[in-house]
Protein backbone atom coordinates (compact mmCIF):
# COMPACT_ATOMS: atom_id res chain seq x y z
CA UNK A 1 0.00 0.00 0.00
CA UNK A 2 2.93 2.19 0.94
CA UNK A 3 4.75 1.34 -2.39
CA UNK A 4 1.17 2.14 -4.12
CA UNK A 5 0.97 5.98 -2.82
CA UNK A 6 4.38 6.70 -3.42
CA UNK A 7 3.91 5.46 -7.39
CA UNK A 8 3.82 8.30 -9.66
CA UNK A 9 1.30 6.67 -11.44
CA UNK A 10 -1.42 6.20 -9.07
CA UNK A 11 -1.49 10.35 -8.52
CA UNK A 12 -1.39 11.10 -12.51
CA UNK A 13 -4.79 8.76 -12.56
CA UNK A 14 -5.86 11.23 -9.83
CA UNK A 15 -4.57 14.30 -11.54
CA UNK A 16 -6.49 12.65 -14.76
CA UNK A 17 -9.88 12.49 -13.17
CA UNK A 18 -10.03 15.79 -11.55
CA UNK A 19 -8.93 17.72 -14.30
CA UNK A 20 -11.06 15.93 -16.69
CA UNK A 21 -13.75 17.68 -15.79
CA UNK A 22 -12.53 20.81 -13.58
CA UNK A 23 -16.03 22.63 -12.91
CA UNK A 24 -17.38 19.26 -11.53
CA UNK A 25 -14.16 18.71 -9.21
CA UNK A 26 -14.47 21.96 -7.75
CA UNK A 27 -18.49 21.96 -7.06
CA UNK A 28 -17.18 18.67 -5.44
CA UNK A 29 -14.70 20.32 -2.72
CA UNK A 30 -17.45 23.35 -2.10
CA UNK A 31 -19.48 20.98 0.05
CA UNK A 32 -15.93 19.50 2.21
CA UNK A 33 -14.37 23.27 1.94
CA UNK A 34 -17.87 24.96 3.31
CA UNK A 35 -18.19 22.16 6.48
CA UNK A 36 -14.42 22.68 7.83
CA UNK A 37 -14.93 26.39 7.08
CA UNK A 38 -17.98 26.49 9.59
CA UNK A 39 -16.52 24.06 11.69
CA UNK A 40 -13.31 26.29 12.16
CA UNK A 41 -14.87 29.56 12.73
CA UNK A 42 -17.49 28.68 15.05
CA UNK A 43 -15.75 27.07 17.26
CA UNK A 44 -12.96 29.82 16.48
CA UNK A 45 -15.34 32.13 17.61
CA UNK A 46 -16.76 30.15 20.82
CA UNK A 47 -13.30 29.83 22.22
CA UNK A 48 -12.60 33.71 21.38
CA UNK A 49 -15.99 34.37 23.13
CA UNK A 50 -15.10 32.14 26.26
CA UNK A 51 -11.72 34.02 26.29
CA UNK A 52 -14.13 37.66 26.60
CA UNK A 53 -15.92 36.25 28.84
CA UNK A 54 -12.96 34.79 31.44
CA UNK A 55 -11.36 39.00 31.00
CA UNK A 56 -14.60 40.15 31.28
CA UNK A 57 -14.47 38.27 34.93
CA UNK A 58 -10.86 38.87 35.61
CA UNK A 59 -9.31 37.17 38.58
CA UNK A 60 -12.69 36.97 40.80
CA UNK A 61 -12.85 33.07 41.97
CA UNK A 62 -16.13 32.39 39.96
CA UNK A 63 -17.72 30.51 42.76
CA UNK A 64 -18.53 33.46 44.83
CA UNK A 65 -21.16 35.99 45.80
CA UNK A 66 -21.07 39.96 46.37
CA UNK A 67 -24.30 40.79 49.32
CA UNK A 68 -24.84 44.13 50.70
CA UNK A 69 -26.99 46.20 52.80
CA UNK A 70 -30.05 48.14 51.62
CA UNK A 71 -33.07 49.18 53.09
CA UNK A 72 -36.31 47.33 54.71
CA UNK A 73 -39.46 46.71 52.80
CA UNK A 74 -41.35 45.01 55.87
CA UNK A 75 -41.85 46.14 59.22
CA UNK A 76 -40.12 43.18 61.34
CA UNK A 77 -40.05 43.08 65.37
CA UNK A 78 -41.04 46.68 66.42
CA UNK A 79 -38.49 48.11 63.23
CA UNK A 80 -40.54 50.57 60.59
CA UNK A 81 -40.54 49.87 56.93
CA UNK A 82 -37.37 51.52 55.40
CA UNK A 83 -34.80 50.60 58.03
CA UNK A 84 -31.49 51.38 56.32
CA UNK A 85 -29.93 48.06 57.05
CA UNK A 86 -26.10 48.14 58.05
CA UNK A 87 -23.71 44.52 58.24
CA UNK A 88 -20.91 44.41 60.22
CA UNK A 89 -17.45 42.39 60.48
CA UNK A 90 -18.89 40.48 63.20
CA UNK A 91 -21.37 39.40 60.73
CA UNK A 92 -19.27 38.42 58.01
CA UNK A 93 -17.36 35.85 60.84
CA UNK A 94 -20.81 34.60 62.06
CA UNK A 95 -21.68 33.94 58.43
CA UNK A 96 -18.49 31.85 57.72
CA UNK A 97 -18.64 30.01 61.02
CA UNK A 98 -22.12 29.24 60.51
CA UNK A 99 -23.18 28.21 56.83
CA UNK A 100 -22.10 25.36 55.05
CA UNK A 101 -19.93 25.23 52.00
CA UNK A 102 -18.27 28.62 52.59
CA UNK A 103 -14.17 28.90 51.72
CA UNK A 104 -13.85 32.64 52.57
CA UNK A 105 -15.72 35.31 53.91
CA UNK A 106 -13.74 39.01 53.03
CA UNK A 107 -15.70 41.82 54.84
CA UNK A 108 -14.77 45.20 52.43
CA UNK A 109 -15.11 48.52 53.02
CA UNK A 110 -14.57 51.44 50.44
CA UNK A 111 -14.74 55.56 50.64
CA UNK A 112 -14.22 57.90 48.10
CA UNK A 113 -11.73 59.65 48.45
CA UNK A 114 -9.20 62.62 46.55
CA UNK A 115 -5.53 61.33 46.37
CA UNK A 116 -2.79 63.42 45.58
CA UNK A 117 0.80 62.95 44.30
CA UNK A 118 2.68 65.79 44.05
CA UNK A 119 0.75 68.25 41.59
CA UNK A 120 -1.39 65.29 40.27
CA UNK A 121 -5.04 64.71 41.66
CA UNK A 122 -8.08 62.49 41.05
CA UNK A 123 -10.99 61.42 43.14
CA UNK A 124 -10.96 57.26 42.99
CA UNK A 125 -12.65 54.50 45.37
CA UNK A 126 -10.35 53.41 48.40
CA UNK A 127 -10.79 50.09 49.32
CA UNK A 128 -10.30 48.52 52.96
CA UNK A 129 -9.14 44.94 52.70
CA UNK A 130 -7.70 42.30 54.31
CA UNK A 131 -4.70 40.06 52.73
CA UNK A 132 -7.56 37.06 52.48
CA UNK A 133 -8.66 39.01 49.08
CA UNK A 134 -5.99 38.26 47.14
CA UNK A 135 -6.92 34.50 47.90
CA UNK A 136 -10.32 35.73 46.21
CA UNK A 137 -9.31 38.00 44.03
CA UNK A 138 -6.09 37.24 42.51
CA UNK A 139 -4.17 40.34 41.73
CA UNK A 140 -1.46 40.60 38.85
CA UNK A 141 1.65 42.27 40.74
CA UNK A 142 3.91 43.78 38.90
CA UNK A 143 5.76 44.87 41.34
CA UNK A 144 6.11 45.02 45.12
CA UNK A 145 3.31 43.20 47.33
CA UNK A 146 0.34 43.18 48.16
CA UNK A 147 -1.24 43.86 52.05
CA UNK A 148 -0.62 41.42 54.35
CA UNK A 149 -1.05 40.68 58.24
CA UNK A 150 1.72 42.61 59.86
CA UNK A 151 -0.27 45.90 57.95
CA UNK A 152 -3.28 44.60 59.36
CA UNK A 153 -2.08 44.01 63.18
CA UNK A 154 -0.02 47.89 63.20
CA UNK A 155 -2.49 49.84 61.22
CA UNK A 156 0.75 50.79 58.65
CA UNK A 157 -0.32 53.24 55.92
CA UNK A 158 0.68 51.14 53.27
CA UNK A 159 -1.05 51.34 49.91
CA UNK A 160 -1.46 48.73 46.87
CA UNK A 161 -2.38 50.34 43.79
CA UNK A 162 -3.37 49.42 40.09
CA UNK A 163 -1.14 50.77 37.27
CA UNK A 164 -4.57 52.62 35.77
CA UNK A 165 -3.75 54.84 39.17
CA UNK A 166 -0.19 54.87 38.31
CA UNK A 167 -0.77 56.57 35.10
CA UNK A 168 -2.88 59.01 36.23
CA UNK A 169 -0.88 60.09 39.20
CA UNK A 170 2.72 59.13 38.31
CA UNK A 171 5.08 60.70 35.48
CA UNK A 172 6.51 58.17 32.72
CA UNK A 173 9.09 55.38 34.30
CA UNK A 174 8.81 57.22 37.68
CA UNK A 175 9.51 54.83 40.26
CA UNK A 176 6.54 53.70 42.44
CA UNK A 177 8.18 51.46 45.34
CA UNK A 178 8.59 53.64 47.92
CA UNK A 179 6.37 56.38 46.83
CA UNK A 180 4.31 58.31 48.63
CA UNK A 181 0.39 59.12 47.69
CA UNK A 182 -1.53 61.43 49.83
CA UNK A 183 -5.42 59.31 51.08
CA UNK A 184 -7.67 61.74 52.63
CA UNK A 185 -5.19 63.91 53.89
CA UNK A 186 -2.79 61.11 54.97
CA UNK A 187 0.59 60.13 53.91
CA UNK A 188 0.54 56.58 52.00
CA UNK A 189 3.18 54.30 51.36
CA UNK A 190 3.20 52.81 48.04
CA UNK A 191 4.15 48.99 48.58
CA UNK A 192 2.81 47.30 45.75
CA UNK A 193 1.50 47.61 42.07
CA UNK A 194 -0.75 45.57 40.19
CA UNK A 195 -2.34 45.35 36.65
CA UNK A 196 -5.84 46.34 36.57
CA UNK A 197 -8.44 43.73 35.60
CA UNK A 198 -12.15 42.71 34.76
CA UNK A 199 -15.36 44.61 34.65
CA UNK A 200 -17.55 42.41 36.76
CA UNK A 201 -18.14 43.25 40.77
CA UNK A 202 -16.65 46.28 41.88
CA UNK A 203 -13.32 48.37 40.43
CA UNK A 204 -10.62 48.00 42.88
CA UNK A 205 -7.80 50.29 41.86
CA UNK A 206 -6.75 51.69 45.47
CA UNK A 207 -6.35 48.93 48.58
CA UNK A 208 -4.71 50.10 51.99
CA UNK A 209 -5.32 47.69 55.37
CA UNK A 210 -8.93 47.16 56.51
CA UNK A 211 -7.63 48.36 60.19
CA UNK A 212 -6.36 51.45 58.93
CA UNK A 213 -9.25 52.19 56.20
CA UNK A 214 -11.34 51.84 59.72
CA UNK A 215 -9.56 54.40 61.66
CA UNK A 216 -8.81 57.09 59.25
CA UNK A 217 -12.67 56.97 57.90
CA UNK A 218 -13.82 56.32 61.67
CA UNK A 219 -16.02 52.85 60.48
CA UNK A 220 -15.72 50.70 63.36
CA UNK A 221 -17.06 47.40 62.60
CA UNK A 222 -19.37 48.85 59.91
CA UNK A 223 -18.84 47.21 56.22
CA UNK A 224 -20.76 47.88 53.13
CA UNK A 225 -20.69 44.51 51.81
CA UNK A 226 -18.83 41.15 51.90
CA UNK A 227 -17.75 38.56 49.55
CA UNK A 228 -18.50 34.89 50.06
CA UNK A 229 -16.88 32.48 47.77
CA UNK A 230 -17.96 28.76 47.92
CA UNK A 231 -16.28 25.61 48.06
CA UNK A 232 -15.36 24.01 44.89
CA UNK A 233 -18.22 21.05 44.90
CA UNK A 234 -21.11 23.98 47.07
CA UNK A 235 -23.74 25.22 45.50
CA UNK A 236 -23.08 28.76 45.80
CA UNK A 237 -26.66 30.03 44.82
CA UNK A 238 -27.56 27.46 48.19
CA UNK A 239 -24.60 29.53 49.92
CA UNK A 240 -26.76 32.93 49.09
CA UNK A 241 -29.46 31.88 50.00
CA UNK A 242 -28.60 30.63 53.62
CA UNK A 243 -26.17 33.47 53.82
CA UNK A 244 -28.99 36.19 53.63
CA UNK A 245 -31.34 33.79 55.76
CA UNK A 246 -28.53 34.19 58.52
CA UNK A 247 -27.98 37.55 58.18
CA UNK A 248 -31.61 38.85 58.18
CA UNK A 249 -32.05 37.45 61.68
CA UNK A 250 -28.95 38.76 62.91
CA UNK A 251 -30.16 42.28 62.00
CA UNK A 252 -33.80 41.95 62.34
CA UNK A 253 -34.78 41.40 59.16
CA UNK A 254 -38.34 40.33 58.27
CA UNK A 255 -37.18 36.50 56.47
CA UNK A 256 -39.58 37.35 53.33
CA UNK A 257 -38.34 40.81 52.89
CA UNK A 258 -36.48 40.58 49.61
CA UNK A 259 -35.03 44.25 49.18
CA UNK A 260 -33.61 43.90 52.43
CA UNK A 261 -30.01 42.44 51.00
CA UNK A 262 -28.69 43.01 47.68
CA UNK A 263 -26.54 40.49 46.09
CA UNK A 264 -24.56 39.69 43.15
CA UNK A 265 -23.80 36.21 42.25
CA UNK A 266 -21.23 35.58 40.26
CA UNK A 267 -20.55 31.98 40.15
CA UNK A 268 -24.93 31.75 39.30
CA UNK A 269 -23.85 34.19 36.29
CA UNK A 270 -20.70 32.21 34.78
CA UNK A 271 -22.76 29.26 34.96
CA UNK A 272 -24.76 30.68 32.74
CA UNK A 273 -22.50 31.87 30.43
CA UNK A 274 -20.53 28.26 30.96
CA UNK A 275 -23.97 26.88 30.22
CA UNK A 276 -24.32 28.66 26.41
CA UNK A 277 -20.56 28.47 25.71
CA UNK A 278 -20.90 24.67 25.96
CA UNK A 279 -24.45 24.76 23.63
CA UNK A 280 -22.26 26.99 21.47
CA UNK A 281 -20.10 24.32 21.08
CA UNK A 282 -22.34 21.73 20.82
CA UNK A 283 -23.89 23.17 18.40
CA UNK A 284 -20.83 24.02 16.38
CA UNK A 285 -19.96 20.59 16.16
CA UNK A 286 -23.24 18.92 14.87
CA UNK A 287 -23.50 21.83 12.24
CA UNK A 288 -19.80 21.56 10.50
CA UNK A 289 -19.85 17.78 10.79
CA UNK A 290 -22.99 17.38 9.60
CA UNK A 291 -22.28 19.80 6.90
CA UNK A 292 -19.00 17.64 6.05
CA UNK A 293 -21.35 14.39 6.10
CA UNK A 294 -23.12 16.12 3.44
CA UNK A 295 -20.16 17.31 1.29
CA UNK A 296 -18.50 14.21 1.73
CA UNK A 297 -21.62 12.56 0.03
CA UNK A 298 -21.80 14.64 -2.63
CA UNK A 299 -18.03 13.53 -3.13
CA UNK A 300 -19.68 10.02 -3.03
CA UNK A 301 -22.02 10.83 -5.70
CA UNK A 302 -19.68 12.68 -8.12
CA UNK A 303 -17.65 9.21 -7.96
CA UNK A 304 -20.38 7.19 -8.69
CA UNK A 305 -20.87 9.36 -11.81
CA UNK A 306 -17.13 9.05 -12.85
CA UNK A 307 -17.07 5.78 -12.24
CA UNK A 308 -19.82 5.79 -14.84
CA UNK A 309 -18.08 7.54 -17.45
CA UNK A 310 -14.80 5.61 -16.99
CA UNK A 311 -16.63 2.31 -17.01
CA UNK A 312 -15.05 0.83 -20.20
CA UNK A 313 -11.99 2.28 -19.11
CA UNK A 314 -12.38 -0.19 -15.55
CA UNK A 315 -13.10 -3.03 -17.88
CA UNK A 316 -10.12 -2.61 -20.40
CA UNK A 317 -7.75 -2.67 -16.77
CA UNK A 318 -9.39 -5.92 -15.49
CA UNK A 319 -9.31 -7.31 -18.88
CA UNK A 320 -5.46 -6.73 -18.82
CA UNK A 321 -5.25 -8.42 -15.46
CA UNK A 322 -6.06 -5.22 -12.58
CA UNK A 323 -7.45 -7.15 -9.59
CA UNK A 324 -11.13 -5.98 -7.65
CA UNK A 325 -8.49 -4.60 -4.92
CA UNK A 326 -6.50 -2.55 -6.75
CA UNK A 327 -9.60 -0.84 -8.79
CA UNK A 328 -10.87 -0.20 -5.24
CA UNK A 329 -8.17 1.21 -3.84
CA UNK A 330 -7.84 3.67 -6.72
CA UNK A 331 -11.08 5.32 -6.22
CA UNK A 332 -10.81 5.38 -2.78
CA UNK A 333 -7.29 6.97 -2.75
CA UNK A 334 -9.21 9.23 -5.34
CA UNK A 335 -12.40 9.93 -2.88
CA UNK A 336 -9.85 10.58 0.37
CA UNK A 337 -7.31 13.16 -1.64
CA UNK A 338 -10.40 15.20 -3.23
CA UNK A 339 -12.19 15.36 0.34
CA UNK A 340 -8.50 16.54 1.72
CA UNK A 341 -7.84 19.04 -0.69
CA UNK A 342 -11.27 20.43 0.17
CA UNK A 343 -10.51 20.36 3.74
CA UNK A 344 -7.28 21.75 3.87
CA UNK A 345 -8.26 24.52 2.18
CA UNK A 346 -11.42 24.81 4.66
CA UNK A 347 -9.22 25.29 7.54
CA UNK A 348 -6.56 27.39 5.95
CA UNK A 349 -9.84 29.85 5.03
CA UNK A 350 -11.31 29.64 8.72
CA UNK A 351 -7.96 30.59 10.01
CA UNK A 352 -7.75 33.45 7.49
CA UNK A 353 -11.52 34.32 8.69
CA UNK A 354 -10.42 33.84 12.58
CA UNK A 355 -7.45 36.30 12.02
CA UNK A 356 -10.05 38.89 10.93
CA UNK A 357 -12.41 38.62 13.12
CA UNK A 358 -9.34 39.25 15.90
CA UNK A 359 -8.27 42.22 14.03
CA UNK A 360 -11.96 43.60 13.72
CA UNK A 361 -13.51 42.95 17.20
CA UNK A 362 -10.42 41.62 19.34
CA UNK A 363 -8.65 44.75 20.10
CA UNK A 364 -9.60 47.01 22.91
CA UNK A 365 -10.49 46.88 26.59
CA UNK A 366 -14.19 45.74 25.73
CA UNK A 367 -13.44 43.53 22.87
CA UNK A 368 -16.52 41.12 22.06
CA UNK A 369 -14.18 38.15 20.83
CA UNK A 370 -10.75 37.86 22.50
CA UNK A 371 -8.36 35.13 20.31
CA UNK A 372 -10.41 33.59 18.43
CA UNK A 373 -8.46 30.53 17.95
CA UNK A 374 -8.59 26.48 17.79
CA UNK A 375 -6.42 23.59 18.92
CA UNK A 376 -4.05 22.38 16.83
CA UNK A 377 -5.76 18.58 18.34
CA UNK A 378 -9.26 20.25 16.86
CA UNK A 379 -7.43 20.59 13.66
CA UNK A 380 -5.98 16.59 13.84
CA UNK A 381 -9.53 15.54 14.57
CA UNK A 382 -11.29 17.14 11.69
CA UNK A 383 -8.48 16.00 9.61
CA UNK A 384 -9.41 12.49 10.68
CA UNK A 385 -12.80 12.80 10.27
CA UNK A 386 -12.28 13.68 6.92
CA UNK A 387 -9.77 11.04 6.19
CA UNK A 388 -12.50 8.51 7.51
CA UNK A 389 -15.29 9.78 5.38
CA UNK A 390 -13.39 10.05 2.62
CA UNK A 391 -12.79 6.05 2.81
CA UNK A 392 -16.16 5.40 3.94
CA UNK A 393 -17.60 6.93 1.04
CA UNK A 394 -15.13 6.43 -1.53
CA UNK A 395 -15.90 2.38 -0.96
CA UNK A 396 -19.42 3.03 -2.55
CA UNK A 397 -18.61 4.14 -6.26
CA UNK A 398 -15.28 1.17 -5.43
CA UNK A 399 -17.98 -1.71 -4.68
CA UNK A 400 -19.70 -0.62 -7.59
CA UNK A 401 -17.04 -0.55 -10.18
CA UNK A 402 -15.57 -4.07 -9.29
CA UNK A 403 -19.17 -5.23 -9.73
CA UNK A 404 -19.27 -4.73 -13.14
CA UNK A 405 -17.72 -7.89 -15.34
CA UNK A 406 -15.06 -7.13 -17.64
CA UNK A 407 -17.03 -8.39 -20.33
CA UNK A 408 -19.81 -5.56 -19.73
CA UNK A 409 -17.27 -3.22 -19.44
CA UNK A 410 -15.66 -3.80 -22.64
CA UNK A 411 -19.14 -3.76 -24.20
CA UNK A 412 -20.44 -0.03 -22.42
CA UNK A 413 -20.68 2.81 -25.26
Amino acid sequence: MIKFLFDKDTWQEVYDSITKNKVRSILTMVGVWWGILLLIGLLGSARGLENSFNRLFGDFATNSVFIWGQSTSKPFKGFQEGKRVQLSINDAYKVRDNVEGIEFVVPRNRNNSLVIKGLLSGNFTVYGDYPLLDKVQKKKLIEGRFINQTDIDENRKSVVISDNIYKQLFEKDEEVLGEYIRINGINFKVIGMFKGSGNVGPSSDIHIPFSTFQQIYNQGNKIPFMMITGKPESDIKQIENDAKLMLKNLNRIHPEDKRALGSFNLGKEFGKLTGFLKGMQFLTWFVGIATLIAGVFAIGNILLITVKERTKEIGIRRAIGATPFEIKRQIVVEAVFITMIAGLLGILTGGWILIALDSAFGQGSDAIIVNASVSIAIVFVALIILIVLGTLIGLIPAFIATSIKPIDALREE
